[in-house]
């Protein structure tokens, strides 16, 4: 008996199958490009997820799959025509285009009260409002909106559903109560019959159609941060946990429904439950960015050289605009305080620290909430680095763990396909050192820094 996790993840497609007790015995993965055409934009063709869907689940399908899970990059946008035909390549999450038409909305409807969250760039209803005015030859023939993995669900089954926790990320969906807010799709004037039916994550929303799975169930499944979360074990309050990827994303399961207007307020694919998610569009991106200037330097050996302190340099990695705390697509990235004595060594280290004191602002703003954790646990790619775990932990001034399953998003997809959660294998907790202390003073010049430069951020 297996249970499949498929990830419609940004670089590439995963397919991972695990047995009955969590244990993952295949893996497989196929990337596919992106798309930036032009500035702030960012899109991907939804036939090559489906082409590399097909291709990972080939490889790892044992012919014993008794359920399928779903999960994927959130807030893109997939438009249909009435034969279910795709009309103009996804945009993104990480596209920054909408930034008038977010506006719009927010002036035509109470849009935190409606939805628990502001409208964002990066959401969905924003773009479905930049094509009805930029593209109206396309706009006029959209017949179905879906998300990412949705898209890859329809696909495998003919079906048109999604979740509780992906749809949250829309702009579209009463959090609160669990469904699409028609008052919200009133004022934006989008047609209720566009969007997919919404499940709870772990019931079965349809059977596959087609091929050697035909019949298998399908699970609602989750947006990537919530699937990931499932499979991190973050699902009760008072488990916080920390992803370092290409973005960076602070997330705590909550036991009520709770709304900041500077974090994301979402339904938790844990049935009747709710996350607080803080997001960051440059974490493993910054270092990736600063590796590339420097000149392809190994990761390993990049961190391993890093220097015990950074010498007053403070990095800002706002290099892809910036969400949480400052939803700001002009923030710019800041190497602040250089002086003819740093080297090499010391911004690298300006650069991991740089990330850490961006996580924390979320992790702030949660306290402020009322929720409370003694530790965090850390996964993505960024946690393999012990040096960069340890300056969480000092930045933090909290207990890190990272997690023993690696496989991420679609690990999670897979849990909720089996209906179960177990615990996931812990590390030895890495304990706030005497740096703490010290990274009080730097966090609080850091958090001076984007007040004194926001309004320079549009001029360039």
């Amino acid at each position: 008996m297996s249970f499949l996790g498929v990830d419609v993840g940004t670089t590439g497609a995963k397919a991972l199958l695990v047995d009955a007790k969590g244990h993952v015995k295949a893996s497989a993965t196929h990337e596919y490009p992106m798309s930036h055409s032009q500035p702030l934009w960012a899109e991907q063709d939804p036939n090559d997820w489906w082409e590399a869907t097909q291709r990972s689940i080939e490889q790892v399908d044992d012919g014993r799959v008794e359920a399928i899970g779903l999960t994927g990059q959130m807030h893109g946008l997939v438009l249909l025509d009435k034969k279910g035909e795709v009309l103009r390549p996804c945009i993104m999450w990480n596209d920054q285009r909408t930034e008038a038409q977010c506006a719009a909305i927010t002036a035509k409807a109470d849009v935190l009260d409606l939805t628990g969250n502001p409208v964002l760039p990066g959401f969905t209803a924003p773009k479905i409002v930049w094509v009805r005015e930029h593209e109206p030859e396309v706009y006029v023939r959209v017949a179905k909106v879906l998300l990412p993995k949705d898209y890859v669900r329809y696909r495998l089954t003919g079906e048109f559903f999604s979740d509780v926790s992906d749809a949250s990320g829309t702009s579209l969906f009463d959090v609160k109560n669990r469904a699409w807010s028609d008052t919200m799709l009133d004022a934006v004037e989008i047609p209720r019959a566009w969007l997919p039916e919404v499940t709870e994550s772990a019931e079965v929303s349809a059977k596959v159609r087609v091929g050697p799975l035909e019949g298998t169930p399908v699970v609602g499944g989750a947006g990537d941060q919530a699937a990931q979360a499932v499979g991190a074990g973050i699902v009760v309050e008072g488990l916080v946990s920390v992803t370092l990827g290409t973005s960076g994303v602070v997330f705590a399961a909550s036991d009520t429904y709770r709304v900041d207007p500077r974090l994301h307020s979402f339904c938790h694919a844990v049935h009747n439950k709710w996350h607080l998610m803080g997001v960051m569009l440059s974490a493993g991106g910054s270092l990736r960015w600063y590796r590339d200037v420097i000149g392809g330097v190994p990761y390993d050996r990049l961190i391993a050289g890093a220097a015990e302190h950074s010498d007053g340099v403070i990095f800002l990695p706002y290099l892809s605009g910036e969400r949480t705390p400052h939803p700001d697509p002009h923030a710019k990235g800041v190497f602040f305080g250089l002086t003819l004595r740093h080297t090499k060594a010391q911004l690298t280290r300006a650069v991991l620290e740089g990330v850490a004191f961006g996580l924390r602002d979320s992790l702030e703003l949660m306290r402020a909430q009322g929720l409370s954790f003694e530790q965090v646990r850390v996964t993505g790619g960024g946690a393999k680095s012990a040096l960069w775990c340890q300056i969480l932990a000092d930045v933090f001034n909290t207990q890190i763990v990272t997690v023993g399953v690696t496989e991420g998003a679609a690990y999670g997809a897979a849990l909720l396909a089996m209906a179960e959660h177990p615990e996931p294998e812990l590390s030895e907790p890495i304990l706030p050192r005497h740096d703490a202390a010290k990274y009080e003073e730097t966090y609080r010049r850091y958090r001076a820094l984007y007040p004194a430069l926001m309004e320079h951020f549009k001029d360039g």
